[in-house]
């Protein structure tokens, strides 16, 4: 192989355009236009695997909405990281050798397999923006809120991908043969660079501040115990969450045939369909909703093989063949219990209320509650319904709200509310009244971070075992602090690209030599994209 046939040169070519020998002559045409769709596509392709990362977090509504509409629980949220990932990687890895080709001088013949591939992704894109936007609306404030942990390392990061796609623009400019096309590359290219390089201006994050202001560590809450170390709402999960030092129980509660509360989530279609064999045990029967089963035959059900099968969090390998056979075993709790629990170890309860007669419902639970003998502080009543009744009842219940009107108009100070519904601000001037706030449902480390730099008081997560391990938030920097690096990052960028662009333009030959093939092949190219080398 000649030194000008390169395996660099060959591979890039022939990965990019299937031309594995080079062509004397270029006739393909709109090959910028197909280099611009590339570097657009790639663009929102990262932009949509980064909303997949930061709604991670609440991954198990996705995977419950699936389960809602198709009756069967699977990770679809894990399929759906997947595939954007594969997306993702494939357009970068295509804009790369796009890249590749303009440096060797090689023609930008996008492959007609490739420009397929980039449609179907577009399209994956676009669907998976709808079914947000359509089906999962109220995760979008996530995305602004995640911005407050990302953004100055976004920002970093995007100073070096300004820095490394320099050489390129300087290149079309230099090569641009028109006084309205060099302008119009210097204007868009100074414009990107004074907003990346100014943008720090505008960030804000609670984790700007003085280590010395840190607030203290959230507490935790156990989401229907510890979910991801075993079956959600049963006896071994909340022990396990307490191994996690949770200072609280959440879970939900229902009241069977003969009046028993017991502690199950899912109610209405889905009732007892997902977290237990209903179905093998009643083939022939369906049951709505609790009242449907008396307190004997709802013990009788098994309500921890379901976890084992179906891995709802990837977290089965953490356990040991003792826990997994202990989790297989694991039947359905009454309140009761689950209270007994409480007291022994001075822990807190609390609890949605899930079931068709709201008004006589709340009477027996709150009847069970007092009849077990339990601490009435330890007990956070968050139903609103009859809570004038359960206040003159049970006067030692703590009252929490889930939003800021009602618990001011009721003179409360605790507040449960989900991550997304409150600004870091908001938290910390509540927190500041002495108001006790606590946030659901909290299991990736940025978000637990955020909230503790803001002050939240608790989280609801299902990821105790992981929250547990920090001793810090992910990241606390002096405003100073900050101030110093983002201005050091920008000047060394803005040095060095002031050096590639005086070393451009000394080395660089503007005459299009006809006797080298490979020579005037480049030069199409520069001239072809130069009009769109600053949307790299």
């Amino acid at each position: 192989m000649s030194q000008d046939e390169s395996w660099c040169r060959v591979c890039s070519r022939g990965l990019y355009s299937c031309h594995w020998k080079q062509s004397s002559e270029n006739k393909r045409k709109h090959a910028c236009c197909w280099f611009t769709v590339l570097a657009v596509v790639s663009v929102l392709s990262l932009c949509w695997m980064y909303v997949c990362l930061v709604t991670l977090n609440d991954q198990d509504d996705v995977n419950w909405q699936g389960f809602v509409k198709l009756k069967r629980w699977v990770n679809w949220f894990m399929v759906l990281i997947i595939i954007s990932a594969a997306i993702t990687s494939y357009c970068v890895l295509l804009l790369l050798f796009a890249l590749f080709q303009v440096v060797l001088g090689e023609p930008l013949d996008l492959h007609c397999l490739h420009k397929f591939l980039l449609f179907v992704g577009a399209i994956f894109i676009a669907f998976g923006v709808a079914g947000i936007t359509l089906q999962w609306q109220q995760e979008w404030p996530t995305v602004p809120l995640s911005l407050q942990a990302t953004a100055p390392f976004l920002q970093f990061g995007a100073v070096g991908a300004l820095t490394l796609l320099s050489p390129f623009v300087f290149r079309g400019f230099h090569a641009a043969k028109e006084i309205w096309s060099r302008f119009l590359i210097a204007v868009v290219f100074g414009a990107v660079s004074a907003a990346i390089f100014l943008c720090p201006h505008y960030i804000q994050s609670p984790c700007l501040i003085e280590i010395r202001d840190l607030p203290e560590k959230p507490k935790l809450i156990g989401h229907r115990g510890a979910p991801m170390l075993a079956p959600e709402n049963t006896m071994m999960s909340f022990n396990r969450s307490i191994e996690c030092g949770v200072t609280a129980f959440e879970t939900d509660v229902q009241l069977s045939k003969d009046r028993v509360p017991f502690l199950m989530h899912d109610h209405k279609a889905e009732f007892l369909r997902r977290t237990t064999n209903v179905k093998e045990k009643f083939p022939d029967k369906y049951f709505s909703h609790s009242s449907n089963l008396t307190w004997d035959t709802l013990q009788s059900l098994n309500a921890g093989e379901w976890f084992i099968k179906t891995d709802p969090f990837g977290s089965v390998s953490l356990l040991s063949a003792e826990e997994k056979l202990k989790a297989r075993s694991q039947t359905i709790p009454s309140l009761l219990q689950l209270l007994n629990l409480a007291k022994q170890h001075n822990i807190s309860v609390i609890f949605d209320l899930y079931s068709p007669d709201v008004e006589n419902d709340t009477e027996e639970t709150v009847s069970t509650i007092l009849s077990s003998g339990i601490d009435q502080s330890l007990i956070l009543w968050l139903h609103p319904d009859k809570r004038e009744y359960v206040t003159q009842t049970a006067p030692g219940f703590i009252q929490v709200y889930k939003n800021i009107n009602d618990m001011l108009n009721e003179t409360g100070n605790h507040l449960n509310v989900k991550y997304s519904k409150l600004s870091m601000k908001e938290v910390r001037d509540l927190r500041s009244m002495n108001i006790s706030v606590n946030m659901w449902v909290v299991n990736e480390r940025w978000l637990f971070s955020l909230l503790w730099c803001a002050g939240a008081s608790s989280v609801t997560t299902n990821s105790c075992h992981l929250l547990k391990t920090m001793t810090e938030p992910d990241w606390v920097m002096a405003p100073r602090t900050y101030q110093m690096i983002w201005i050091t990052v920008d000047v060394a960028s803005f040095v060095i690209m002031i050096g590639l662009f005086i070393l451009q333009r000394k080395t660089h030959c503007f005459c299009h030599r006809e006797d080298n093939p490979r020579e005037s092949t480049l030069a199409w190219n520069e001239k072809e994209l130069s009009p769109f080398l600053p949307t790299v």
